[in-house]
């Protein structure tokens, strides 16, 4: 769920003057990870796999074209049905901002980090197993129940993800604690949007292909990729124990929610992204129109998703160039736009054969890819000093919130309320375009900016952006 979290790294990386409130906390009673060990290649692996193996074996990743195939076609549900399934089962998701709370403020057997991480990856690896036997005891066979294999396989997705928004926030506070402690917050955020990138990539055609040979093979590579943190764990992520409840983590978390509370920068931006992602979407209505009007198998489908995937890794190179150029209003307007225009390309008369859909599918993940980077380049701006890290889970939660509810509403208007797929792909393009109307409401001083230099002091503009409504 978290594919674009090295943006918001990133801009603390470019302005390093931003301490805030989590600065006025001394050294020696700050919440940090003691990084014991000093060898770096040790650091960067326990990075690489720490974001592979929270980003790639989810539910609604790896495991999306699976559990779809076996919803669709052999409980025979409508779109509206799987739809609503995947908003369920990722509703842990949402509460990220807990969990880092949790992670922060209370040590897991004598540690913050280490094992968190540990049973985190091995439980997850354990419930994609026993999800696989869920399904094997109410949904396979003569006698399956539809609706025990429905909930079975839901609540084991829910404990998959639950387990997995635990490691995820993990991984993301060591990237940033070693990160700082060496010096090299740059490197691992590389690192991070490389990995996330090429999980994008993979995820299209192994989900396919491992939709197409059985729910056992996608549970126990699932299970295997999420477990294959454990041992890198365990071997190279040193942690000095501690006791004791983390009372300053509990007072942050306080201070920040209270600043959070008062930014009128960072709830206007918020609305501006949640309006976005809340456009009825087509994600599980296209894959019922590929498989059944169009023919194509599910390892075509999910090949189209890798497509997509090189497309998003290309227009990451694109932004990074581009917002040295354009300010950040021009950005939002040439990414949200050129993705609302590219949707009508989802129209039954365009999108009618395999190459068309290639086209598309590649169009869509570049444009859309773009649009998302702005707005994540927008949340990231726009939050207030000193909650970065706060500010950016309850920014995620927001967008997988209307993210997955959106695909629901988008079911539910074709399969309960009628509306034509072309329609829906109009109102899809429409609504992505009008959320352009709310622009002018947003701060001009975050606006204008533009990526630049590495500044010497704070600057003044921003810290009185949150007046500038």
């Amino acid at each position: 769920m978290d594919d674009l979290e090295w943006i918001f790294s990133l801009s603390k990386t470019c302005d390093n003057t931003r301490t805030g409130c989590m600065a006025n906390v001394s050294a020696a009673n700050s919440p940090t990870t003691k990084v014991e060990d000093k060898n770096f290649s040790h650091l960067m692996m326990i990075i690489v796999f720490g974001i592979f193996a929270t980003t790639l074996p989810q539910p609604q990743l790896l495991g999306k074209l699976s559990i779809t195939h076996l919803l669709k076609d052999n409980l025979g549900l409508p779109a509206q049905s799987v739809a609503g399934f995947f908003f369920l089962c990722g509703i842990a998701w949402y509460f990220k901002p807990l969990a880092g709370i949790l992670t922060d403020a209370f040590p897991f057997m004598g540690t913050r980090r280490r094992n968190y991480m540990l049973f985190s990856a091995a439980l997850s690896a354990v419930s994609w197993i026993g999800t696989f036997f869920l399904w094997k005891v109410f949904g396979s066979g003569a006698n399956a129940n539809h609706t025990l294999a429905f909930r079975a396989l839901l609540i084991g997705s829910i404990v998959i993800n639950t387990f997995m928004v635990m490691a995820s926030t993990v991984t993301g506070a060591f990237l940033v604690e070693a990160g700082q402690s060496y010096g090299a917050t740059g490197r691992f955020t590389s690192t991070r949007m490389f990995i996330q990138n090429i999980c994008a990539i993979i995820n299209g055609y192994a989900g396919g292909l491992l939709a197409s040979v059985g729910f056992l093979w996608a549970c126990g590579a699932n299970a295997l990729l999420v477990f294959s943190l454990f041992p890198i764990t365990y071997i190279f992520l040193k942690e000095k124990k501690r006791r004791e409840t983390n009372s300053v983590a509990l007072k942050n978390a306080k201070t920040q929610l209270a600043t959070i509370g008062k930014s009128k920068t960072l709830w206007w931006g918020l609305v501006f992204i949640f309006l976005f992602y809340f456009a009825p979407g087509l994600n599980t209505l296209q894959i019922f129109r590929q498989t059944n009007e169009l023919g194509f198998s599910l390892k075509f489908v999910g090949l189209l998703g890798s497509y997509a995937g090189v497309a998003a890794l290309a227009s990451s190179a694109v932004y990074a160039v581009l917002v040295k150029k354009f300010s950040l209003r021009t950005m939002l307007l040439i990414g949200i736009g050129i993705s609302g225009l590219i949707a009508f390309l989802y129209l039954p008369g365009f999108y009618t054969d395999s190459k068309r859909a290639v086209f598309v599918e590649c169009a869509n993940g570049l444009a859309y890819t773009l649009a998302e980077i702005a707005l994540m380049d927008l949340a990231a701006r726009a939050t207030p000093v000193g909650c970065e890290g706060l500010g950016y889970s309850l920014i995620l939660s927001f967008r997988n919130i209307a993210l997955l509810g959106a695909d629901f509403l988008g079911s539910y208007f074709h399969d309960t309320m009628h509306v034509p797929f072309n329609v829906m792909v109009m109102i899809n393009g429409g609504t992505s375009l009008f959320v352009l109307i709310l622009l002018p409401l947003l701060p001009a001083t975050i606006m204008r900016s533009k990526d630049k230099a590495i500044p010497s002091e704070p600057d003044p503009e921003l810290r009185a952006a949150e007046d500038d409504i």
